[in-house]
């Protein structure tokens, strides 16, 4: 066979086989934090704070009732 041809399949073989690859995507859960106390004003320190004593994911500063809450991120 020509090396042209060989080379065709292969990349055929290739597009066909990326396309029946699934991408597992992790879940993400949130959970108000355990840690947090206050009100929650600067995301970032909510973020360092869920990361670094709860090993969540991230976190974030949201409404929650009349203020704002501590709030972190984990994989479900």
């Amino acid at each position: 066979m020509n090396n042209k041809v060989i080379l065709a399949l292969l990349f055929c073989f290739l597009l066909v086989a990326s396309n029946e690859m699934q991408v597992g995507e992790a879940k993400v859960c949130q959970r108000r934090s355990k840690t947090w106390s206050g009100p929650c004003i600067h995301t970032d320190n909510c973020n360092r704070q869920c990361m670094n004593r709860e090993d969540a994911r991230s976190g974030a500063c949201h409404k929650s009732g009349f203020g704002a809450a501590c709030f972190c991120y984990f994989n479900c």
